[in-house]
């Protein structure tokens, strides 16, 4: 059964509330902004990169055979994607490798 609040103690806690001091909000990006680059200039690749290639092989290297074109626009997106992974796991290697590090310091 809920227990029943008087008046008092309701102004007590309010009370208290108006004396504590606001902690100094946190304004900093949750994400460091070298990811937001590197997530930004590895989308502007994975855009660009497919379409111009395809359009180069079309008109320069395959002489107009589609199929040989697109299949060339693919393989680039895959090779965003892979280096995009690779990039990727090379820096959590590094996050962790600086947290070991500084464990072993603080020993």
């Amino acid at each position: 059964m809920a227990s029943r609040r008087t008046g008092t103690d309701v102004k007590a806690t309010l009370a208290r509330d108006e004396k504590t001091v606001p902690a100094p909000s946190n304004i900093a990006p949750a994400v460091p902004s070298y990811v937001i680059w590197k997530l930004l200039s590895f989308s502007f690749a994975m855009i660009t990169l497919p379409i111009s290639s395809y359009f180069f092989t079309l008109n320069h290297l395959y002489n107009g055979n589609t199929t040989f074109a697109g299949a060339t626009a693919a393989i680039m997106a895959n090779v965003v994607l892979i280096a995009y992974i690779i990039v990727a796991m090379k820096e959590d290697q590094s996050e962790r490798l600086e947290e070991e590090e500084r464990n072993k310091k603080s020993l």
